[in-house]
């Protein structure tokens, strides 16, 4: 999970050294990272700034946020989790700190519907989720509630139960751009097991998730990331 900070406002270019510099991280152990101005698909240009190592964080590291003289968060970096989704076998593959890898058939987004392709964040969770077609601009598809649905991108993809997927995971791409699981248990014991920050990786899809439409932040190459910060220096 980067680190993201927004404004109430967009912060002009001019200011945004001065930004950066009241916006201090420190970590133990010692964490390389740097501050980039990413845009937000809900804000404006220069509304939010996030921080991220070039690397994703060691478990265990401990960080804490300073704005100016007052620290305002401290947290902890948990145990190391990545689920590969591949659209083209139709599976997910979940590896957690070097234990054996767990291999779950799933549904992704059907042609022209694709999931989106690339490194994405869980957001947030929660056991039951109202998803309508109509606020993404998809008539009335589908309307209702969804349960176990874990959160990667703010237009909306989620890896959630799906009644479809008890007939389609493994076998063929079905939804509307979500990863759906099956309702056996399988997308239970998924939400259980994961937390904000874990890293959902979506392979063998189309358009790579912008950086802005959630935490697709680890989409850029490090020389990327440092070209939108105001501080940072480049090799």
């Amino acid at each position: 999970m980067p680190i993201s900070v927004t404004f109430p406002r967009p912060v002009p270019a001019s200011q945004r050294a001065e930004v950066e510099h009241l916006l201090t991280v420190r970590t133990t152990p010692s964490v390389t990272g740097a501050w980039s101005w990413v845009k937000d698909r809900n804000l404006l240009g220069g509304q939010r700034v996030d921080y991220r190592p070039p690397a994703y964080w060691k478990p265990g590291t401990h960080v804490t946020l300073h704005v100016g003289t007052n620290s305002v968060r401290h947290f902890t970096i948990g145990r190391a989790l990545t689920a590969t989704v591949d659209v083209r076998s139709h599976t997910m593959t979940v590896t957690e700190d070097g234990k054996p890898a767990t291999r779950i058939p799933v549904t992704a987004g059907r042609p022209g519907l694709d999931t989106w392709n690339g490194t994405m964040v869980v957001m947030d969770k929660a056991p039951k989720v109202y998803m309508d077609s109509r606020t993404v601009g998809l008539g009335d598809a589908y309307h209702g509630y969804y349960a176990w649905a874990v959160h990667i991108t703010t237009s909306g993809t989620y890896v959630h139960q799906n009644p479809g997927a008890n007939t389609y995971a493994g076998r063929a791409n079905t939804t509307h751009g979500c990863v759906g699981l099956a309702t056996d248990g399988t997308a239970e014991r998924f939400y259980r097991r994961v937390i904000p920050g874990d890293v959902i990786r979506v392979e063998g899809s189309r358009q790579t998730v912008a950086e802005g439409n959630g935490y697709g932040d680890w989409n850029l190459t490090w020389s990327q990331w440092l070209a939108n910060s105001a501080t940072a220096r480049r090799s």
